[in-house]
């Protein structure tokens, strides 16, 4: 696993001081165990718009066409400034994810206040913020969490586990690839994209089934489509064992280590253990040039194992 992820961020969550106090909002996970495996692309959307630091404080309000994005004070509405800017970001983007500011009225993408217009009164509907939306419309395939939903165990394992395995895409995609590297990378993805979506891994079979029939940058496309679209649903439980299943019919495994396997996964099933103890015994057992096929399925070891995740016992 050599592609280093490259991570759009709002820059304060690495300790840049560019918020509207003059502070940051560092946060501990990117900042510190990610840090060292990915290449950060920081963006700071009031800065780039001009706002400087400290500034007035920003909020969304509601408008006939639309959210507005004015400051609290002055009233400026900075809408179509903060919009172009998003685009401009958008068109020029080429990131494997994305981790925005929560609760920012620029960056956040999840549950931002929308005041009523003008100011006073009860907050209606709950929207994204303004520099987000337009970055996430654009890119909807997009790996993006903000930094408060990855204090949550799934949802940090998911969001890392994507972004790693967009930027092995992107390694071979910006490469000078032939079909059979398409299929050799498809062979070693088979098991983590079962997981995550049988539809688009069938797709995604199809596509590499007529590897050496279609022009390259086609080719690539619809597979990055099919590919993408399947990270982008997250694993269930039942995905899981599905896989774990399938790579413990693939290996040659005396009776006792397969009944020890089988009751391994079965307490996986029952919300007993975390899914990094049934994926590391396959590890183990997959060794030797019979076992190669297993081995090598990024499934089993999809980012680096520093990163402690699968850690978490499901509910």
């Amino acid at each position: 696993m050599t592609a280093r992820p490259r991570i759009a961020v709002s820059s304060c969550l690495l300790g840049e001081l560019v918020r509207f106090n003059g502070g940051h909002s560092r946060d501990r996970f990117l900042s510190g165990a990610l840090d060292p495996f990915v290449d950060w692309v920081r963006i700071c959307p009031e800065m780039e718009v001009g706002l400087g630091t400290p500034r007035e404080t920003l909020r969304l309000e509601r408008s006939p066409g639309g959210p507005r994005l004015m400051t609290r004070t002055t009233r400026a509405d900075l809408t179509d400034r903060m919009t172009a800017l998003a685009r401009a970001r958008s068109a020029a983007l080429d990131v494997d994810g994305y981790v925005f500011k929560s609760r920012s009225p620029s960056c956040g993408v999840h549950g931002i206040p929308l005041h009523p217009e003008g100011g006073g009164g009860p907050v209606g509907k709950r929207d994204r913020g303004t520099f987000a939306s337009v970055v996430m419309d654009a890119h909807p395939l997009l790996p993006v969490e903000d930094e408060g939903r990855l204090n949550d165990a799934l949802l940090k394992e998911s969001f890392v586990e994507r972004v790693f395995a967009h930027a092995r895409l992107r390694e071979l995609l910006d490469g000078d690839w032939r079909p059979a590297d398409l299929v050799a990378f498809h062979a070693r993805h088979k098991m983590q994209i079962l997981a995550h979506d049988p539809v688009h891994y069938r797709e995604a079979g199809r596509v590499v089934a007529g590897a050496g029939l279609r022009p390259r940058e086609e080719l690539g496309a619809h597979y990055s489509r099919a590919f993408r679209a399947a990270l982008a649903r997250r694993a269930t439980v039942g995905g899981n064992v599905n896989v774990l299943q399938h790579c413990m019919g693939m290996l040659q495994l005396d009776p006792a280590r397969r009944a020890d396997l089988v009751e391994v996964i079965g307490s996986y099933r029952a919300g007993r253990v975390p899914l990094s103890v049934p994926t590391t015994l396959l590890r183990h057992h997959a060794r030797g040039e019979p076992a190669a096929y297993v081995r090598d399925q990024t499934y089993l070891l999809p980012f680096p194992e520093a990163l402690r995740l699968r850690n978490h016992v499901p509910a």
